[in-house]
């Protein structure tokens, strides 16, 4: 697995169809069930919006510092965050400490659980009809939203 790809959303193209909740609990759990999918998306029909949600891998992850015995750490090689199901006691002090709502809890299992990429292909993206999902290098990703940002600042001089 590559520590420089992230999983990246086109909030637009995100229909709400619900096949990247129900991939990855089956690949993970071996049942469709939105509660244990590791991507969740947040649904506002008033708005007329979906927003795919999923672990930020974030560089000084909350989660991983308010673990009390350590079932939370970052993977040397991949550099991702892990959780450790077996030492996770379900104290769920992770799931209050994430700013972004990723970090789950699984009631059956009582342990914590968070995306792992899929070991590095993600289903969630594999089966995105839509490909509101993807994975992406980190220097292509920001070599994208430059390129945006540039179209943008042309089309507003244009209009001007």
């Amino acid at each position: 697995m590559n520590k420089e790809n992230f999983i990246v959303v086109d909030y637009m193209k995100c229909v709400g169809c619900g096949t990247c909740e129900m991939v990855c609990s089956l690949s993970h759990e071996d049942i469709c069930s939105p509660t244990l999918s590791r991507m969740r998306v947040v649904r506002q029909e008033r708005e007329g919006y979906n927003v795919p949600i999923t672990c930020s891998e974030c560089e000084k992850p909350a989660c991983l510092n308010v673990c009390p015995v350590g079932a939370i750490s970052r993977d040397k090689d991949s550099g991702m965050v892990v959780v450790d199901a077996y030492h996770c006691i379900g104290c769920r002090q992770c799931v209050r400490a994430c700013p972004f709502g990723h970090m789950s809890y699984n009631f059956e299992k009582k342990t914590a659980f968070k995306c792992d990429l899929c070991g590095g292909d993600p289903q969630c993206v594999r089966f995105c009809w839509m490909k509101a999902i993807e994975y992406k290098p980190m220097d292509q990703m920001s070599g994208e939203k430059r390129l945006e940002a540039a179209i943008k600042k042309i089309e507003a001089i244009n209009r001007d």
